[in-house]
């Protein structure tokens, strides 16, 4: 491996455009031996799945500050509240009726408790309006057994987030028709189980995931007549506010420490895996960027900030309460960015529908031309911690990655170590160190944009649904999240 990385760091030095001995060797430390793959593996086979508010989530708060703390990065414990707690405790259901067997269920992110709740198995299709009113009266006071297609790697992040709005909508169908509860069938084979995405603490029904092929036969015998029931109890600690926080480490700009750059990924996860790919990798990354930066003693010229949001997996409530705990310096964050698709190829960002900051990310990553293509989608991305920024109207990039083995173990029992690219995480920290450092150290900034300008944004893209699917549609319009007019 460390020939694939003098490979790699010869092939992008003799691509810069121009010298930046600082920039130049700031790359060159992160393509070479750090300690970035040891701490992906002590975070997540030592600390493991991180949900917020559980034990190894506060062990995981404490295992990034020592971590900053043992690099000579100043770092804080940023104190927030959640406002709602949700963990699963245990979950189990039994298929009876014309035929019995019992699936592998696990409750979706969310759903309501239940002791023992019965009643008859029905066959939602896929969930659709149109499904729904096929049923009929059928649905009330019935569990809703509801198709999905096949998800790999090949759909990708599309198939993901179709996954999401489909589910979101198939709820509040449920809701209306008076189900007794949905059971989701896995889009993963073989027997694999991972937690339905759901950002919205809204609710309402006992929701579960059963693995795909316990769903399909049970779909199979109620297309060919046979009469289903489901029976599942479904134990879940849930309803009340409580505390998490946020770690945050700092390099203090040099020149204009007062304006700040922040580079961040979420430090939770769901509990089934280890959250290696979401998104232990991008922890790690933020964690050696800061290292490496501090052991070759550069001076950045502004402040830059590494964050480790809490809560992300839950309603993105980490990176919202910061920028309720920091409005005050809003106007003086550069940019904000977020980085949260695994370990595949870093292929360039998101752009947020901010036009004028493309020259600037093409001008930062020239110390990595060797590392392109890189090509940039201008347009709003709601689903990870730039949200707020962007609603606050700060300038903000998400990491726009290759698919890789993401999409197929996302959020799953599945997502371990060992489906990490260790040499592409080299590279993409590269990457990163490359662009943030540009921002740090650049004399160009953008205006923070006005209230005015973020609508006309929600107005003119699928803003507006993308939040109503992650269900942060309802803070935004009614004033309590985003900037204020």
């Amino acid at each position: 491996m460390k020939t694939i990385f003098a490979l790699c760091a010869a092939l992008v030095f003799s691509n810069t455009a121009v010298a930046d001995d600082d920039v130049d060797r700031l790359v060159g430390a992160m393509l070479g031996q750090t300690p970035i793959i040891s701490d992906l593996q002590s975070l997540t086979d030592e600390v493991g799945g991180r949900v917020t508010g559980s034990p190894a989530n506060e062990a995981a708060i404490e295992w990034a500050l020592a971590r900053f703390l043992q690099a000579e990065v100043p770092a804080t414990k940023e104190a927030f509240e959640m406002p709602y707690q949700w963990q699963e405790r245990g979950v189990s259901a039994s298929i009876s009726g014309d035929f019995g067997f019992t699936p592998r269920v696990i409750a979706k992110p969310f759903s309501t408790g239940a002791d023992e709740l019965a009643g008859p198995l029905v066959d939602g299709g896929m969930g659709s309006a149109a499904d729904f009113a096929r049923l009929g009266g059928s649905a009330e006071g019935a569990w809703v057994l509801v198709g999905t297609p096949e998800l790999n790697d090949e759909i990708g992040l599309g198939g993901l987030f179709g996954e999401y709005s489909a589910s979101t909508q198939t709820t509040a169908l449920a809701i209306d028709a008076g189900a007794a509860g949905v059971v989701f069938m896995s889009s993963r084979p073989q027997n694999l189980l991972y937690r339905l995405p759901q950002l919205s603490a809204k609710d309402v029904l006992p929701i579960l995931l059963m693995d795909r092929e316990h769903a399909q036969r049970a779909q199979r015998l109620l297309r060919n007549g046979q009469s289903l029931t489901m029976t599942s109890t479904i134990d879940v600690d849930s309803g009340y506010a409580y505390e998490s926080a946020n770690v945050i480490g700092e390099i203090r700009g040099s020149e204009s420490p007062e304006e700040i750059v922040v580079i961040g990924a979420h430090l939770d996860s769901h509990d089934l895996g280890t959250g290696a790919l979401d998104n232990g990798s991008n922890v790690t990354m933020m964690i050696d960027i800061a290292r490496q930066i501090t052991r070759l003693g550069l001076k950045p010229k502004r402040t830059i900030r590494f964050a480790l949001w809490n809560g992300e997996e839950q309603g993105l409530v980490g990176s919202w309460r910061y920028t309720q705990q920091h409005q005050d310096e809003l106007d003086d964050h550069i940019m904000a960015a977020s980085f949260d698709i695994g370990t595949g190829r870093l292929l360039g960002f998101y752009t947020g529908g901010m036009d004028d900051i493309i020259p600037m990310v093409n001008e930062y990553l020239q110390p990595v031309a060797g590392l392109d293509p890189f090509e940039h989608f201008n347009v709003p991305v709601v689903g990870t911690d730039n949200f707020d920024f962007m609603m606050e109207g700060v300038p903000n990039l998400i990491g726009h990655q290759a698919d890789a083995n993401y999409a197929s173990n996302y959020h799953a029992s599945s997502d371990t170590f060992d489906k990490v690219d260790q040499q592409q995480l080299k590279m993409n920290s590269a990457i990163v160190a490359a662009l943030v450092w540009g921002f740090a150290n650049s004399d160009d900034r953008l205006p923070r944009w006005s209230r005015s300008q973020i609508e006309e944004l929600v107005n003119r893209t699928d803003l507006e649904k993308q939040m109503r699917d992650f269900g942060v549609w309802e803070d935004w319009a009614s004033g309590n999240r985003g900037r204020q007019p």
